[in-house]
């Protein structure tokens, strides 16, 4: 007796046995060559991205966008594939609309310039000469549009993960990728920081910042990184722990996993970035209490003493924060001296210093134009208009290129209705996956690490690197779809 197959059904769809022919479930299948595709795209982005001074170069930044705008090459090739729309797996392509409505918004504001350019032998001065109030405005609008550009192309290339890849361990594969990048930059920045290089790859490459670490040039930006590199490796150590959980712990994944974290972990404090130290902090209670949690519920289910885990982890605790302590002392010392100054600065002045001012003009720039905004990358330009520090004592105003942060910097530049769309960027996947769905370590740990640098964002300005911007994009979509994929290979109850 001979079974018949569908003419529909490719061969590799199918499973054969004996008079027998079975479709292959998408988490057992090998990976298809766009899946690859995409995978490579993403890696190489982000390893390109990371080494190349995390995005601050400005002669490279035009090439990281035309890299990461083939994901939109990507994208057009997926919506070919009819086996995916009859599946269901096209479901995402909906998260594109915010995106889209972002990118309307913000090529409707480059209609409407609020700034003129006007030569002067061999200047060039930028006169604000206003704008139409009841549309969005855009104080550069080639400037506008080149970061639209590169928001773009970050955000389709890792969109493209929810969109294409089928499989959890392709994605866990990617982020181990990371993981690894991110661990090679610690130790590469460890040995150029004890070698006492004046500026990344050894000195090779001048910067006026002393706190540089590896290949990023402020210290700050190399912080908010890290955090999320190591949300990726408690993740993935969470979950090849619980794996292994039968085998011997020091040759399983979970303890390279770890071995990793306290390596990267010992950067944050040795880059000298006080405020991503305290977050990584934070980070490592809650992810300590997370397992204390689980252990002492599983032991007491087997009726077995939680003590001996518990020592064991304090003991281990203790290690890796005098390890951290041995290799980060001297940084350490002085960023804790300087805060000493500071504090004692700020009591005597009855403030907190120039940061509070240069947020309250940033505030009165953003309420100028509430609801739109001075458009895409101008805060730059227009922040002149109501800088009101005191001239140093050279007599030179300050230049301020960012405003030491994220958000009251999205305000001014995008206004409520910029920042509600951008906003809905992130938002419209959460609510369209439905919250419910989040479920599982890996998952929730990728998403902790996003809160933690959009809270981080409001004292700090995380996202004016295009690293921290790729790295968090990155976390975003492969949380959400790991939960979705996770969700897919659940098995149907049965009746």
């Amino acid at each position: 007796m001979s079974s018949r197959v569908s003419a529909a059904s490719s061969p590799d769809d199918l499973k054969y046995a004996r008079g027998v022919a079975a479709r292959v479930p998408p988490s057992q299948r090998p990976l298809r060559p766009l899946e690859w595709v995409t995978l490579v795209h993403v890696g190489i982005f982000l390893v390109w991205i990371t080494w190349g001074f995390g995005g601050g170069a400005e002669g490279m930044r035009t090439y990281l966008a035309w890299w990461g705008s083939l994901g939109a090459l990507i994208t057009l090739t997926a919506l070919q594939d009819r086996e995916a729309w009859r599946e269901g797996w096209m479901k995402p392509l909906v998260w594109l609309i915010p995106l889209a409505a972002f990118n309307a918004y913000v090529v409707l504001a480059t209609f409407n310039p609020s700034f003129q350019t006007l030569k002067f032998d061999n200047d060039i001065v930028f006169v604000h000469r206003g704008a139409h109030a009841a549309l969005p405005s855009s104080a550069r609008p080639e400037s506008a549009l080149q970061a639209l550009w590169m928001f773009d192309a970050i955000w389709i290339s890792c969109f493209n993960l929810a969109l294409l890849i089928r499989q959890r361990r392709a994605l866990r594969g990617l982020l181990l990728l990371a993981a690894g990048n991110a661990l090679a930059l610690s130790v590469f920045g460890t040995i150029q920081k004890f070698a006492g290089a004046k500026g990344p790859y050894f000195g090779a490459v001048e910067t006026r910042q002393p706190y540089f670490f590896a290949s990023f040039i402020y210290h700050n930006h190399w912080g908010a990184f890290t955090l999320l590199m190591l949300v990726v490796c408690l993740g993935l150590a969470w979950h090849f722990g619980r794996r292994y959980e039968a085998r011997n712990f020091f040759h399983s994944p979970a303890f390279g996993s770890l071995i990793a974290i306290f390596f990267i972990a010992a950067t944050v404090p040795l880059s000298g970035s006080r405020s991503s130290t305290l977050l990584a902090g934070l980070l490592f209670t809650v992810a300590f209490g997370h397992w204390v949690y689980r252990t002492v519920r599983q032991r007491r289910r087997m009726r077995e003493s939680v003590a001996p885990p518990l020592l064991g982890a304090a003991a281990a605790v203790v290690l890796g924060a005098a390890g951290i302590w041995w290799v980060a002392r001297d940084t350490i010392l002085v960023r804790s001296e300087l805060t000493r100054t500071q504090v004692e600065a700020m009591i005597s002045q009855g403030g907190i210093g120039d940061r509070v001012r240069l947020y309250e003009d940033t505030w009165r720039m953003a309420q100028a134009k509430p609801f739109f905004g001075w458009g895409m990358a101008s805060y730059p330009h227009v922040f002149t208009l109501f800088n009101t520090q005191p001239p140093k004592v050279d007599r030179l105003v300050s230049f301020y290129r960012d405003a030491h942060s994220d958000w009251l910097q999205a305000f001014a530049e995008h206004g409520y209705v910029g920042v509600a769309l951008l906003a809905l960027c992130a938002l419209v996947p959460v609510f369209h996956l439905g919250p419910a769905r989040l479920r599982g370590a890996l998952t929730r740990y990728l998403l902790l690490g996003c809160l933690l640098l959009l809270v981080y964002a409001w004292v700090e300005f995380p996202f004016g690197n295009l690293a921290v911007v790729l790295g968090w994009w990155l976390c975003f979509f492969a949380a959400l779809h790991y939960a979705r994929l996770q969700d897919r290979e659940a098995p149907t109850p049965t009746k």
